[in-house]
């Protein structure tokens, strides 16, 4: 894994901020003493400064940005505006990459008054080392800072590198797609306490079954369509559950879910 040269400015130190950071550093891709957190609020800097005595933390990020090669902002689409102004001039070449959803390169680029700039995609998974993130970089990004952002957020899972215009898909599917799961996992949970089981029995084992499924597949390389099919024996129970899935549309469900959350974050991205 590529480790940063340089010092990196955390703006915003949130739960997706901390998550990001102690993947860095779990991973050896830099050190608490190159990490400055810019955090307005006591209460957000003494979990810090608790978790994380090494890292400097502080509420005016002036001097930290302007000796930082790398500034990740990781706070809301609506503070990013303010967030840019409030340090202006500030920005130089150094890195800026960008977390917050629906702000567009062109807009990043703008309020930085930078080409040097890339936005992220990440999900919520990423708060415990398994996230889905994708992200698109500015004019001016080099390789070597490319590289930089895939050795961030492959710290907390996997990564990859896309054209902008697929990032609205991106959100449709790994950002919101964990919502999905989670509705899933619930309906899934529903039906254990229909057919007679205890509610946390029920739970625990439809949270078993989606993750080992997941990893199952993962690990083993196999097409869905394969894996599902060794589970569905002629006449089974798997079967059975599966003709009343797609009786009531379950894959035509999800492929709108994910087409209908990829429309809504290009109409967010073009309003901002």
């Amino acid at each position: 894994m590529n480790r940063i040269e340089g010092k990196l400015v955390l703006l915003g130190g949130g739960k997706m901020g901390r998550a990001l950071i102690k993947g860095v550093l779990s991973a050896g891709v830099t050190t608490e003493s190159q990490l400055t957190v810019v955090e307005p609020h006591a209460g957000a800097q003494q979990w810090w400064r608790d978790e994380l005595p090494g890292v400097s933390v502080t509420g005016d990020g002036q001097a930290a940005i302007e000796a930082a090669q790398i500034v990740l902002v990781a706070v809301k689409p609506n503070v990013v505006q303010q967030v840019a102004g409030s340090f202006s001039g500030s920005w130089g070449e150094r890195l800026v990459i960008s977390i917050a959803a629906g702000v567009t390169l062109e807009r990043l680029q703008n309020l930085f008054d930078s080409r040097c700039v890339v936005r992220v995609m990440p999900n919520t998974p990423c708060l415990v080392g398994a996230g889905a993130s994708a992200y698109a970089c500015g004019e001016a990004v080099s390789s070597e800072q490319a590289a930089t952002v895939a050795a961030i957020f492959s710290a907390v899972g996997v990564v990859d590198q896309v054209d902008e215009q697929l990032l609205d898909a991106v959100t449709g599917l790994s950002g919101s797609g964990p919502a999905y799961v989670f509705v899933i996992i619930e309906a899934l949970a529903d039906g254990g306490v229909a057919a007679g089981l205890p509610r946390p029995l029920a739970m625990q084992l439809a949270t078993q079954t989606v993750l080992g499924a997941a990893q199952l597949l993962q690990e083993t390389g196999e097409h869905p369509a394969a894996l599902k099919d060794a589970v569905a024996s002629p006449g089974g129970t798997t079967i059975a559950g599966l003709s009343v899935l797609e009786q009531n549309g379950l894959r035509s469900a999800m492929i709108e879910a994910v087409k209908a959350a990829t429309e809504r974050s290009r109409a967010l991205g073009s309003h901002a």
